[in-house]
């Protein structure tokens, strides 16, 4: 017999050896000994009263034993033979398009701009202590692309663009633990994807596909609404049969190269704002009341979400990293762009989360208007170089007291912080335009009200971070592909069809049933 349950856990009671046994047997009335296997399918932590709860679901086998869940097999076949479909980009939507073309006995040919995950490690040190950012090959390009060495959160509200349980079962099958399978807010870890994303690689050579490296497209040959080779940086020349295009949100040679080729982009809103750094410890004495003591060892570092509607706009946070660090994302010299992750411990002194505004490309951009599609990615751009001066014209970022922001000081100091190439203190609330400076000084305030201790001067804000998604939309039509290319097919967060890992990935292997017709 099989039961389906909900059991909620003390702290102290998840110390004990064989609690779920013991609340499993009470909750059905049957002798513990009856209870062969208690299988946990989901587990979160309830922390918003004093008695902080652990919620399990899960199945409790009686009187049997489970067996092993099958529901998901990854059966890949050689396709070295097959018809090829060329897929420029390998971050999360190129690797499933990849993996998804092998399984429907397509070969996949990836061109990646950048390096792999070993050799990308070299251009971060650059970037981190020489200041030097490699244009190819960065925190946002190379194999994996940005979520690589950007955290590894796997959280995701697109639940009907496709099997997620696939995707999350497809990465353990490539290495990554299993207990992304049951936390409710999974989290690999900017430590241990690399590991993973290479295993994905190795599994597409494997079975017949090819991924080449430092093989920037860059030219396309348009016959008659269709692209009929690609060109790379070394000049050589592909023809193309289908494309699917999944070069990410920071690939802006590729939306000046549409552009320039008068094929069909969409201005999109999108978010800006600034990284907020405070003391891990501040975190988890807001969220699991116990300021001035350390937190219980049972409970991992403490994460926050937080909204707020300023003036009919919204601020909010985003990509909030606990027990993480900030990282320069920028993707040319010339720009300052910081990003959050986490190691797969969470084990660091700091927490940090964007803190972003809404910004409306049908209302807030006028100035831009003559940038036609572009308009966003320009005003983007705008902050990023203005972040570059203000930080002393290196990847040291300009920065801020929170509580000096907010009421509009200059910071005589600067708190420590887990960013490494450094900080420098600038007037983020003069230099930031009107609606950005504004929303997020009135945004910040009312955060403090929502999490008592959040606004405090121990914290840092740190500009700029601008890359929370694409300013631009690549449109497709209801089979997925351009409107004017047939055989070019936008995907993942470069073409604005989603917002992280576990998205990108849904929409890669939607696309690579596109292209090979069997959408």
């Amino acid at each position: 017999m099989i039961k389906s349950l909900q059991l909620r856990i003390t702290l102290q009671e998840e110390r004990q050896t064989g609690i779920l046994i013991e609340k499993a047997s009470q909750v059905l009335d049957v002798n513990p000994d009856d209870i062969s296997a208690v299988k946990i399918l989901r587990k979160s932590i309830d922390a918003r009263k004093k008695l902080i709860i652990l919620n399990y679901k899960v199945e409790v086998y009686i009187n049997e034993q489970p067996t092993k869940d099958t529901t998901y097999t990854f059966d890949y076949k050689d396709v070295s033979a097959a018809k090829s479909i060329h897929i420029i980009g390998f971050g999360p939507a190129g690797m499933y398009a990849a993996l998804r073309c092998i399984e429907l006995g397509y070969k996949p040919i990836v061109f990646e701009r950048g390096k792999n995950v070993q050799d990308r490690r070299r251009d971060l040190k650059a970037i981190n202590q020489d200041h030097i950012v490699n244009e190819d090959s960065n925190y946002c390009f190379g194999e994996g692309g940005a979520g690589t060495y950007s955290d590894g959160k796997l959280y995701t509200r697109s639940l009907k663009r496709g099997d997620v349980r696939k995707i999350f079962e497809n990465l353990v099958y490539h290495g990554a633990t299993d207990q992304i399978l049951i936390d409710a807010h999974p989290h690999i870890g900017t430590n241990k994807l690399p590991k993973v994303v290479k295993n994905i690689r190795e599994t597409i050579l494997k079975y017949g596909g090819e991924v080449h490296f430092e093989s920037r497209v860059t030219d396309f040959t348009i016959v008659d609404q269709t692209i009929q080779s690609i060109t790379l940086q070394n000049d050589n020349e592909i023809n193309v049969d289908k494309v699917i295009l999944a070069t990410g949100h920071s690939a802006r040679d590729i939306y000046y190269l549409l552009h320039n080729k008068h094929v069909q982009l969409k201005a999109k809103s999108f978010a800006m704002g600034v990284r907020v750094e405070h003391p891990q410890d501040i975190i988890d004495g807001i969220q699991y009341h116990c300021r001035g003591e350390k937190r219980d060892e049972l409970l991992p570092a403490a994460a926050y979400s937080l909204v707020q509607q300023v003036s009919n706009r919204g601020v909010y946070s985003f990509c909030m990293c606990p027990g993480g660090f900030i990282v320069p994302a920028a993707t040319a010299n010339g720009e300052v762009v910081v990003n959050g992750m986490s190691p797969s411990k969470r084990n660091n002194d700091y927490a940090n989360s964007g803190i972003v505004v809404e910004i409306n490309v049908d209302k807030d951009l006028y100035k831009y208007e003559h940038h036609g599609a572009l308009k966003g990615l320009e005003y983007q751009k705008d902050l990023e170089r203005l972040a570059f001066t203000a930080g002393g014209r290196s990847q040291t970022a300009p920065a801020q007291r929170l509580t000096d922001f907010v009421e509009g000081n200059l910071s005589a100091s600067l708190n420590p912080t887990s960013y490494q190439p450094g900080l420098k203190s600038a007037p983020l609330h003069s230099l930031f335009p009107k609606l950005i400076g504004s929303s997020l000084r009135k945004g910040f305030k009312a955060f403090g009200e929502k999490m008592k201790g959040f606004y405090t001067s121990e914290a840092n804000i740190i500009g700029v971070e601008s890359r929370t998604s694409s300013p631009v939309n690549i449109p497709r039509n209801e089979n997925l592909a351009h409107p004017e290319l047939s055989n070019l097919f936008p995907c993942g967060e470069g073409g604005g069809y989603a917002g992280g890992i576990i998205s990108a990935a849904m929409d890669g292997e939607r696309c690579a049933e596109a292209a090979t017709g069997q959408l």
